[in-house]
């Protein structure tokens, strides 16, 4: 597949015959600017691939349809000269079909002149099949209508092109029976036309993605309606791009998943069927007296080691040390699950939780629900001290230190994220916290995501937003968990809050109560892996969060991580393997895509390939994301090395000129 995208990429960048003063015409290799010319008439289709460039930090450029006062796309608008050598202005354009001005239109006229010219693909965002894009009518042994559930499968064409880092199959979502949620268009290929996707109809296939060739242009047809979360455009958005560029691009793409495990050493309340809420909680009205606890046992931090290496799967362990002495010395001074956790350290990466998991914000007033700040005589809000923070930072390092375990000091989450700013008790950080991190050396503070989902600046610190998952910490059995669900997501007439009728913009209430008996496995589970999952597949590095109490008594949590792991690596090759990283290299990849996505905006990129040679120059200090093909060579001031990692089929990396560079230059293969 990359040798052959190496090969299209450097092929397709033409020589255009420029005028001489004398009678022969000069022939130049063009310049062709790395960025994609997106027309959007607004539909979903277009919607999602604009959201895949961008979020994979490719520049673009939208011309709005509906607009009155968009531009005018022509020869002017599309090609120039710079420094005497051709320009094609955009490496490839996405259509949301395969001519959205109108037959005969300049536009399209000034288009197709454009793409032949200079070797320019084309994507046709959503079309329906006929024989101007290369299929036949589907009267003739296709399909048109409803896909949901479709079992699609990557060609033999599309396993050696764009779509060789899929595993082989893509299939249709189906998630509701009630709600039609695909549509589109099968048909057969007529001359010219390579199927990169189909399905099954009838007695034979037919195609539903695929590459027509005709009049010197290439287009890439899809004849199906999707959004940017369906998980079958996810699975074909990377190839999507990388056919549009062939192969080489601004930007890069990775499937990310960590999971973090916090309280690990500490119990965790229980929620009360009884009661439907959690005593020793202050809101949980009645709970005095009927607190109880769920924690991990030897038994679990064994099965816990044995998961991980089944699944090739490595879980961060955030430790509250003086949590677990305290219980320790409750149940007369043994404790065999951290010693187990402590005996298996090597297998795991830890991460510091604080020593014993304080609110870290305000001074909280538990008197009234919700809580309020409390203040001092003066109307001042009090707030937990530098000093008192600072040392459940340091105590819990030092405990891990003596213990062996290793940890990277400029990581920590605080308990409950606490310390960050609580809307809408504490709408601002812990003043007295910025300090604490820095006497710490903490660069990388968990945030929540679900609050708080860009990074932003704590002191010297940087946030790392985490997802929570649905999969609750006041649980330890699959019936506890369900009864919880059903409180929060049925209606009062079934028996629940009615919190999903009071807030019908945030949440949907079930139809009926879950059996509280299979409700987990055959409705929460399947659910939260499908929303896990969809992360995973949108280039989102921001790890997951949940508790050891969901490693312990039930294991709640392995079957949702068993789905999504199982899952992806069903849908893709394996030189496309899960990124599982930590969160500091989370922390940077998240600090570098905003410093990219800044530097576009402010149009200060300038990135071109002339031949095999690419060019990149960004504002000092911004680093760049590139993807290029397998081969590709990075020139050094002396020499050449070989450029970026392999992921997906594709060699791609951060990276900046070298020393005594102003720009990255590349040497396509």
């Amino acid at each position: 597949m990359n040798r052959v995208a190496a090969a299209m990429a450097a092929a397709t960048l033409m020589s255009v015959a420029v005028p001489a003063a004398s009678a022969e015409a000069v022939v130049v290799t063009p310049r062709i600017d790395l960025r994609v010319l997106v027309v959007d008439d607004g539909g979903s289709s277009v919607e999602a691939i604009t959201a895949e460039l961008r979020d994979t930090g490719v520049p673009y450029t939208r011309v709005d349809l509906s607009s009155g006062s968009r531009p005018v796309i022509n020869a002017a608008y599309l090609s120039d000269t710079v420094d005497g050598r051709p320009r094609a202005k955009f490496q490839g354009v996405v259509l949301p079909n395969e001519n959205p001005f109108g037959a005969g239109s300049a536009e399209m006229t000034a288009l197709a002149a454009y793409e032949t010219t200079y070797g320019i693909r084309q994507v046709d965002a959503y079309t329906w099949s006929h024989p101007g894009v290369g299929l036949e009518y589907t009267d003739n042994g296709g399909y048109s209508g409803t896909l949901d559930g479709t079992q699609a499968a990557v060609t033999a064409a599309g396993k050696t092109g764009p779509f060789g880092y899929l595993g082989g199959q893509v299939t249709f979502e189906d998630n509701s029976p009630l709600v039609p949620e695909s549509y589109g268009f099968m048909g057969k290929p007529r001359t010219g036309y390579t199927s990169y996707l189909d399905a099954p109809v009838g007695s034979g296939r037919a195609s539903l993605v695929g590459e027509y060739a005709h009049d010197g242009r290439s287009e890439l047809v899809v004849t199906f309606g999707y959004n940017q979360y369906q998980q079958q455009f996810r699975l074909l958005a990377r190839g999507i791009v990388e056919w549009l560029t062939q192969g080489v691009h601004l930007g890069q793409e990775r499937n990310y998943f960590a999971v973090h495990v916090d309280d690990v050493f500490a119990p965790d309340a229980r929620w009360s069927k009884e009661l439907n809420c959690t005593p020793g909680d202050y809101a949980c009205a009645g709970g005095e007296g009927q607190e109880s606890t769920i924690r991990m046992t030897a038994a679990d931090a064994q099965y816990a080691a044995q998961w991980q290496t089944s699944k090739n799967f490595k879980l961060d362990m955030l430790f509250n040390a003086g949590a677990g002495e305290e219980w320790k010395a409750e149940h007369g001074g043994v404790d065999a699950m951290t010693a187990q956790l402590v005996a298996d350290r090597a297998k795991y990466r830890w991460m510091n939780h604080t020593y014993t998991h304080p609110f870290l914000g305000c001074v909280q007033d538990t008197t009234t629900s919700p809580w309020t700040c409390k203040k001092n005589a003066q109307g001042v809000i009090q707030y937990m001290s530098r000093a008192e923070i600072s040392a459940q930072i340091r105590d819990n390092n030092n405990w891990a230190a003596a213990k062996g375990i290793t940890t990277d000091r400029t990581e920590l989450v605080t308990g409950e994220h606490s310390g960050l700013k609580t809307a809408p008790q504490q709408p601002v950080d812990n003043p007295n916290l910025a300090g604490a991190l820095a006497d710490n050396g903490v660069k990388w503070a968990g945030s929540d995501n679900s609050r708080e989902p860009a990074q932003r600046a704590v002191g010297a610190a940087l946030t790392v937003p985490r997802h929570p998952m649905n999969v609750y910490y006041n649980t330890g059995t699959n019936a506890e968990m369900a009864d919880e669900y059903n409180w929060i997501y049925t209606s009062r007439a079934d028996g629940g809050s009615g919190a999903c009728e009071d807030n019908p913009a945030t949440s949907t209430c079930l139809p009926a109560p879950l059996d509280v008996n299979t409700g987990y496995t055959n409705y929460i589970v399947p659910q939260e892996a499908r929303t896990a999952l969809r992360h995973v597949l949108a280039n989102d590095p921001r790890p997951h969060y949940v508790h050891q109490s969901n490693l312990a008594e039930d294991r709640t949590l392995y079957p949702v991580l068993n789905q999504v792991l199982d899952t992806y690596r069903t849908l893709y090759a394996p030189s496309a393997p899960i990124v599982n990283q930590t969160m500091k290299d989370t922390g940077v990849e998240l600090t570098r895509r905003a410093a990219w996505d800044k530097a576009i905006a402010n149009n200060q990129v300038t990135a071109y390939r002339i031949g095999k040679d690419v060019t990149v120059k960004a504002p000092s200090g911004v680093v760049a994301p590139i993807t290029a093909p397998n081969g590709t060579k990075k020139q050094l001031v002396l020499g050449t090395a070989d450029f970026g990692t392999a992921y997906a089929g594709t060699r791609s990396a951060w990276t900046g000129p070298e020393l005594l560079q102003s720009a990255v230059t590349l040497k396509l293969l």
